[in-house]
Protein backbone atom coordinates (compact mmCIF):
# COMPACT_ATOMS: atom_id res chain seq x y z
CA UNK A 1 0.00 0.00 0.00
CA UNK A 2 2.78 2.40 0.93
CA UNK A 3 4.62 1.55 -2.29
CA UNK A 4 1.46 2.24 -4.29
CA UNK A 5 1.00 5.62 -2.65
CA UNK A 6 4.60 6.52 -3.40
CA UNK A 7 4.14 5.55 -7.04
CA UNK A 8 0.97 7.67 -7.26
CA UNK A 9 2.77 10.64 -5.69
CA UNK A 10 5.71 10.30 -8.11
CA UNK A 11 3.28 10.25 -11.02
CA UNK A 12 1.35 13.31 -9.81
CA UNK A 13 4.49 15.25 -8.84
CA UNK A 14 5.74 14.96 -12.43
CA UNK A 15 2.89 17.24 -13.55
CA UNK A 16 3.28 21.00 -12.95
CA UNK A 17 -0.50 21.24 -12.68
CA UNK A 18 -0.26 19.45 -9.33
CA UNK A 19 1.40 22.49 -7.78
CA UNK A 20 -1.05 24.86 -9.40
CA UNK A 21 -3.88 22.83 -7.85
CA UNK A 22 -2.04 22.70 -4.51
CA UNK A 23 -1.61 26.49 -4.50
CA UNK A 24 -5.28 27.12 -5.25
CA UNK A 25 -6.40 24.50 -2.72
CA UNK A 26 -4.17 26.01 -0.01
CA UNK A 27 -5.64 29.47 -0.58
CA UNK A 28 -9.23 28.19 -0.69
CA UNK A 29 -8.63 26.37 2.60
CA UNK A 30 -7.16 29.55 4.07
CA UNK A 31 -10.15 31.55 2.85
CA UNK A 32 -12.56 29.00 4.36
CA UNK A 33 -10.78 29.17 7.72
CA UNK A 34 -10.79 32.97 7.52
CA UNK A 35 -14.56 33.07 7.02
CA UNK A 36 -15.15 30.32 9.61
CA UNK A 37 -13.22 32.36 12.20
CA UNK A 38 -15.41 35.40 11.62
CA UNK A 39 -12.66 37.06 9.55
CA UNK A 40 -10.21 37.01 12.44
CA UNK A 41 -6.94 38.81 11.60
CA UNK A 42 -4.78 35.83 12.60
CA UNK A 43 -6.53 33.63 10.04
CA UNK A 44 -5.26 35.59 7.03
CA UNK A 45 -5.82 33.41 3.92
CA UNK A 46 -2.47 34.30 2.35
CA UNK A 47 -0.52 33.53 5.53
CA UNK A 48 -2.32 30.19 5.93
CA UNK A 49 -1.69 29.29 2.28
CA UNK A 50 2.02 30.12 2.58
CA UNK A 51 2.39 28.00 5.71
CA UNK A 52 0.53 25.05 4.17
CA UNK A 53 2.58 25.15 0.98
CA UNK A 54 5.88 25.48 2.88
CA UNK A 55 4.93 22.48 5.01
CA UNK A 56 3.95 20.46 1.91
CA UNK A 57 7.19 21.27 0.09
CA UNK A 58 9.24 20.39 3.18
CA UNK A 59 7.41 17.10 3.77
CA UNK A 60 7.71 15.98 0.16
CA UNK A 61 11.26 17.28 -0.35
CA UNK A 62 10.13 19.25 -3.40
CA UNK A 63 12.56 21.93 -4.63
CA UNK A 64 11.05 25.40 -4.97
CA UNK A 65 12.07 25.54 -8.65
CA UNK A 66 9.96 22.43 -9.34
CA UNK A 67 7.02 23.87 -7.40
CA UNK A 68 7.28 27.11 -9.38
CA UNK A 69 6.93 25.22 -12.67
CA UNK A 70 3.27 24.84 -11.76
CA UNK A 71 2.75 27.94 -9.62
CA UNK A 72 4.05 30.18 -12.41
CA UNK A 73 0.53 30.16 -13.88
CA UNK A 74 -0.67 32.01 -10.78
CA UNK A 75 2.42 34.21 -10.94
CA UNK A 76 1.56 35.14 -14.54
CA UNK A 77 -1.84 36.41 -13.39
CA UNK A 78 -0.21 38.90 -11.02
CA UNK A 79 0.31 41.25 -13.96
CA UNK A 80 -3.34 41.40 -15.07
CA UNK A 81 -4.46 41.49 -11.42
CA UNK A 82 -2.22 44.50 -10.75
CA UNK A 83 -3.56 46.31 -13.81
CA UNK A 84 -7.11 45.49 -12.68
CA UNK A 85 -6.49 47.56 -9.54
CA UNK A 86 -7.00 50.60 -11.77
CA UNK A 87 -10.71 49.75 -12.10
CA UNK A 88 -11.77 50.60 -8.50
CA UNK A 89 -9.44 53.62 -8.61
CA UNK A 90 -11.24 54.84 -11.74
CA UNK A 91 -14.65 54.52 -10.10
CA UNK A 92 -13.41 56.37 -7.02
CA UNK A 93 -11.36 58.98 -8.90
CA UNK A 94 -13.41 61.90 -7.58
CA UNK A 95 -12.80 60.87 -3.95
CA UNK A 96 -9.10 60.39 -4.62
CA UNK A 97 -8.79 63.84 -6.23
CA UNK A 98 -10.60 65.43 -3.31
CA UNK A 99 -8.10 63.92 -0.87
CA UNK A 100 -4.87 64.54 -2.81
CA UNK A 101 -3.25 66.54 0.02
CA UNK A 102 -3.75 64.01 2.87
CA UNK A 103 -2.88 61.20 0.43
CA UNK A 104 0.43 62.88 -0.44
CA UNK A 105 1.24 63.60 3.19
CA UNK A 106 0.34 60.07 4.24
CA UNK A 107 2.44 58.49 1.50
CA UNK A 108 5.51 60.59 2.30
CA UNK A 109 5.19 60.00 6.04
CA UNK A 110 4.47 56.28 5.63
CA UNK A 111 7.30 55.64 3.21
CA UNK A 112 9.88 57.54 5.27
CA UNK A 113 8.73 55.89 8.50
CA UNK A 114 8.95 52.41 6.95
CA UNK A 115 12.52 53.02 5.80
CA UNK A 116 13.81 54.70 8.96
CA UNK A 117 12.10 52.37 11.45
CA UNK A 118 13.24 49.19 9.70
CA UNK A 119 16.86 50.27 9.24
CA UNK A 120 16.91 51.68 12.77
CA UNK A 121 15.90 48.32 14.22
CA UNK A 122 18.58 46.50 12.21
CA UNK A 123 21.19 48.95 13.48
CA UNK A 124 19.91 48.68 17.06
CA UNK A 125 20.24 44.89 17.06
CA UNK A 126 23.68 44.94 15.47
CA UNK A 127 22.73 43.85 11.95
CA UNK A 128 25.17 44.12 9.06
CA UNK A 129 25.20 46.97 6.60
CA UNK A 130 24.05 44.61 3.85
CA UNK A 131 21.05 43.53 5.93
CA UNK A 132 20.24 47.16 6.61
CA UNK A 133 20.29 47.97 2.90
CA UNK A 134 18.16 44.90 2.14
CA UNK A 135 15.42 45.85 4.60
CA UNK A 136 15.20 49.53 3.62
CA UNK A 137 12.70 48.95 0.75
CA UNK A 138 10.69 46.22 2.55
CA UNK A 139 7.32 47.99 2.28
CA UNK A 140 7.09 48.06 -1.51
CA UNK A 141 6.17 45.25 -3.89
CA UNK A 142 8.83 42.55 -4.32
CA UNK A 143 10.17 43.35 -7.83
CA UNK A 144 10.69 47.01 -6.92
CA UNK A 145 12.22 46.16 -3.52
CA UNK A 146 14.62 43.67 -5.12
CA UNK A 147 15.67 46.24 -7.72
CA UNK A 148 16.27 48.93 -5.09
CA UNK A 149 18.18 46.55 -2.82
CA UNK A 150 20.43 45.43 -5.68
CA UNK A 151 21.21 49.01 -6.72
CA UNK A 152 22.19 50.18 -3.21
CA UNK A 153 24.25 47.12 -2.25
CA UNK A 154 21.69 44.93 -0.48
CA UNK A 155 20.68 41.33 -1.17
CA UNK A 156 17.69 41.05 -3.56
CA UNK A 157 16.79 37.57 -2.25
CA UNK A 158 16.75 38.80 1.35
CA UNK A 159 14.72 41.84 0.31
CA UNK A 160 12.12 39.55 -1.31
CA UNK A 161 11.76 37.49 1.88
CA UNK A 162 11.44 40.63 4.00
CA UNK A 163 8.80 42.02 1.63
CA UNK A 164 6.75 38.82 1.98
CA UNK A 165 7.01 38.88 5.78
CA UNK A 166 6.11 42.57 5.86
CA UNK A 167 3.02 41.95 3.75
CA UNK A 168 1.78 39.04 5.85
CA UNK A 169 2.42 40.77 9.17
CA UNK A 170 0.86 44.00 7.92
CA UNK A 171 -2.24 42.23 6.61
CA UNK A 172 -2.65 40.31 9.87
CA UNK A 173 -1.89 43.06 12.38
CA UNK A 174 -2.87 46.16 10.39
CA UNK A 175 -6.68 45.99 10.60
CA UNK A 176 -6.57 45.17 14.33
CA UNK A 177 -4.23 48.10 14.98
CA UNK A 178 -6.41 50.47 12.95
CA UNK A 179 -9.47 49.31 14.89
CA UNK A 180 -7.59 49.83 18.15
CA UNK A 181 -6.82 53.39 17.05
CA UNK A 182 -10.56 53.83 16.30
CA UNK A 183 -9.98 54.60 12.63
CA UNK A 184 -13.22 54.01 10.75
CA UNK A 185 -12.45 55.68 7.41
CA UNK A 186 -12.13 53.16 4.58
CA UNK A 187 -9.88 55.58 2.73
CA UNK A 188 -7.41 55.77 5.62
CA UNK A 189 -7.50 52.02 6.22
CA UNK A 190 -6.83 51.30 2.55
CA UNK A 191 -4.02 53.84 2.25
CA UNK A 192 -2.35 52.55 5.42
CA UNK A 193 -2.53 48.90 4.36
CA UNK A 194 -1.28 49.69 0.86
CA UNK A 195 1.69 51.72 2.10
CA UNK A 196 2.67 49.34 4.92
CA UNK A 197 1.86 45.93 3.40
CA UNK A 198 1.84 46.37 -0.43
CA UNK A 199 -0.03 43.64 -2.37
CA UNK A 200 -1.02 41.39 0.52
CA UNK A 201 -2.25 44.43 2.44
CA UNK A 202 -4.24 45.50 -0.60
CA UNK A 203 -5.93 42.10 -0.77
CA UNK A 204 -6.88 42.57 2.88
CA UNK A 205 -8.12 46.09 2.14
CA UNK A 206 -10.52 44.74 -0.52
CA UNK A 207 -11.99 42.47 2.16
CA UNK A 208 -12.82 45.67 4.07
CA UNK A 209 -14.46 47.34 1.09
CA UNK A 210 -14.03 48.49 -2.51
CA UNK A 211 -13.14 52.04 -1.43
CA UNK A 212 -10.43 50.76 0.90
CA UNK A 213 -9.13 48.56 -1.92
CA UNK A 214 -9.01 51.50 -4.33
CA UNK A 215 -6.92 53.58 -1.92
CA UNK A 216 -4.66 50.61 -1.16
CA UNK A 217 -4.07 50.03 -4.88
CA UNK A 218 -3.19 53.69 -5.30
CA UNK A 219 -0.80 53.47 -2.34
CA UNK A 220 1.08 50.48 -3.80
CA UNK A 221 2.03 52.28 -7.00
CA UNK A 222 2.85 55.65 -5.50
CA UNK A 223 4.72 54.18 -2.54
CA UNK A 224 6.95 52.21 -4.92
CA UNK A 225 7.90 55.44 -6.72
CA UNK A 226 8.41 57.42 -3.50
CA UNK A 227 10.49 54.66 -1.88
CA UNK A 228 12.68 54.36 -4.98
CA UNK A 229 13.36 58.10 -4.69
CA UNK A 230 13.66 58.32 -0.89
CA UNK A 231 16.00 55.37 -0.23
CA UNK A 232 18.95 56.84 -2.20
CA UNK A 233 18.32 60.26 -0.62
CA UNK A 234 18.18 58.83 2.91
CA UNK A 235 21.08 56.43 2.34
CA UNK A 236 23.78 58.81 3.64
CA UNK A 237 21.69 59.40 6.79
CA UNK A 238 21.14 55.72 7.56
CA UNK A 239 23.14 54.17 10.40
CA UNK A 240 26.39 52.44 9.34
CA UNK A 241 25.23 48.95 10.33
Amino acid sequence: MDKTLVQIWVYLAASPLLWLAATLAAYLLGQALFLRSGKHALCNPVAIAVLLLCALLALTGTPYAHYFDGAQFVHFLLGPATVALAVPMYYNAARIRAMWLPITAGLLAGSATAIVSATGLVWLFGGSRQTLLSIAPKSVTAPVAMGIAEKIGGLPSLAAVLVMLTGIIGAVAGPALLARLRIDSEEVKGLALGVAAHGIGTARAFQIGTLAGAFAGLAIGLNAVITALLVPLLLPLLPPG
